[in-house]
């Protein structure tokens, strides 16, 4: 593989964090792939081999480390030095894509051939989109299996696997073991998985910790999420975030705490059917950009004379993402020309008229009172009389209408300047709204809202103020990290502001 084979190995010795899930090391002498901050003796240079993904050291032929476990790292960061289609189509294998469609959909999905795709993944990965997705649904098993007390046959499932039997045959070839073998070793009792769900604890539900690599600016991103909560569907303390969710119909909701001191997050989710606990997984990923490589991108940045003063103050800044784009529209169509609390404000009275109850045993999550309303609940929802002006309700209807017939799609299945160029096109929503959105919906970690006026001073002289334009021609020295630029500038000029 061609990696910074010095740089690596100086990370494999020192057991960098930073470099968790960016690289895997494969050791020929035991034929088992680790981390690189995996606790064992550090194997000898000459046997091992590195590997840019997990799949590409289980395609080689390794099995996966029992003691490091490489299900528990981070991941491989999906932009970093990969191109725009693979990056997109690890977003969309993330989601879970290939646990119910075919690489030739998955392809068409990136408007390029199958064929293509899969030299672009060998290139980038050392791995098919085949070989990738199968150890996402491996490594999701076996973290479920260590961490929860799910039944396996609700593991097999929500995993992604078709069947018990594909299960437990993927189980016996990577770790020559069935996967109740786990189980009996780490003495959870043999009538695991004679019991549903519902039988966990109502205080605990599914508890599942995500791994992060540092530096990562915890404080800020909560900070962030606190400032734009949307009241009685979100709630923010001061290590924690808790939102209800809702998948085909299907209620619910989780809380995330962060545990800086071992760069986790705990994350708790309570929602009766597991068929979909990947995809909700995947949103918290998004939710707090867990997959960042906040030390790669950082050196990158830190070139520009302007951003490297701010980079020593805020470390480990990262790029809020969110639960449903929908929402995330609603919520900036109506903070376009007003105060955030008072955006998060109207998103609320939106969420209490038209949005589904909620309440759970959790004692916890009281101050969780309403599910966010869907598309097809607001496109044709009436909004007059509650203090949002007519062309903002024109066009939070329009974009439910468009999203409900299947005109407008605001994930990662699209590219930026495609998404932009649509949604500008329905009256009332401008380029700043349409890129805030790419932003924190898309996961673009370059989308770069730059008529933002708070972006034009920060980034200029004290006292001064650049235009849209100027700006925009500055910004491309910053590609194609720009997004965090943005959360960058947002946060020094807070913080000058703050000293004055």
């Amino acid at each position: 593989m061609e990696l910074e084979r010095d740089i690596f190995e100086n990370a494999r010795q020192s057991r960098d964090p930073r470099f968790d899930g960016r690289f895997f090391v494969g050791v020929t002498t035991t034929g088992i792939y680790c981390r690189p901050v995996c606790p064992v003796r550090i194997p000898k240079k000459e046997n091992v081999q590195l590997y840019k993904s997990a799949a590409s050291a289980a395609a080689a032929g390794f099995r996966p480390c029992l003691r490091c476990r490489p299900e528990s790292s981070p991941g491989t960061p999906a932009w970093s030095g990969s191109s725009w289609k693979v990056s997109r189509a690890l977003q969309l294998i993330e989601q879970g894509f290939l646990d119910e469609s075919g690489v030739e959909e998955l392809a068409g999905q990136l408007d390029v051939g199958s064929r293509q795709l899969g030299r672009l993944f060998q290139n980038h990965l050392g791995a098919s989109p085949i070989e990738v997705a199968q150890t996402r649904r491996l490594h999701f098993a076996k973290k479920l299996i260590d961490e929860t007390e799910m039944p396996l046959a609700e593991i097999c499932f929500a995993s992604g696997f078709g069947s018990i039997r594909r299960f437990n045959a993927v189980f016996d070839k990577t770790y020559q073991r069935p996967p109740r073998e786990f189980l009996e070793k780490a003495g959870k009792g043999k009538d695991r998985g004679k019991e549903k769900l519902g039988a966990n604890s109502e205080q605990k539900g599914i508890e599942i910790f995500l791994s992060y690599r540092p530096p990562y600016d915890w404080k800020a991103i909560l900070e962030f999420l606190a400032y734009r909560a949307i009241p009685g569907v979100e709630f923010v303390s001061a290590d924690s975030y808790m939102r209800t969710i809702s998948i085909e119909d299907v209620d619910g909701h989780f809380r995330a705490k962060f545990i800086p001191d071992k760069n986790q997050l705990k994350v708790n989710i309570f929602i009766s059917d597991t068929r979909h606990l990947y995809h909700i997984i995947d949103r918290v990923k998004s939710i707090f950009d867990l997959r960042a490589d906040s030390a790669n991108i950082e050196s990158f940045l830190s070139k520009n004379k302007l951003l490297r003063p701010m980079l020593k103050q805020f470390s480990g800044l990262r790029v809020p993402g969110c639960w449903s784009g929908f929402e995330v529209a609603v919520r900036a169509i109506l903070g376009q020309q007003i105060t955030v609390k008072a955006a998060s404000t109207l998103v609320s009275r939106i969420a209490q008229r038209y949005g589904r109850s909620y309440a759970h045993a959790d004692r916890d999550c009281e101050a969780l009172t309403h599910i966010f309303p869907d598309s097809k609940k607001l496109s044709d929802a009436d909004l007059a009389g509650m203090g949002i002006v007519q062309n903002r309700i024109e066009a939070i209807g329009e974009v439910a209408r468009q999203i409900d017939k299947d005109e407008l799609v605001i994930d990662c299945t699209v590219a930026s300047d495609d998404f932009v160029k649509k949604t500008c096109e329905i009256k009332g929503i401008g380029e700043w709204t349409a890129l805030y959105i790419a932003m924190r919906a898309l996961n673009d970690p370059d989308a770069f809202p730059y008529s933002d006026l708070i972006l034009r001073r920060a980034a200029a002289a004290p006292g001064e103020t650049l235009s849209p334009a100027k700006l925009r021609e500055l910004s491309k020295k910053w590609q194609p990290w720009r997004a965090y630029v943005v959360i960058l500038l947002w946060r020094h000029y807070k913080a000058s502001q703050e000293k004055e």
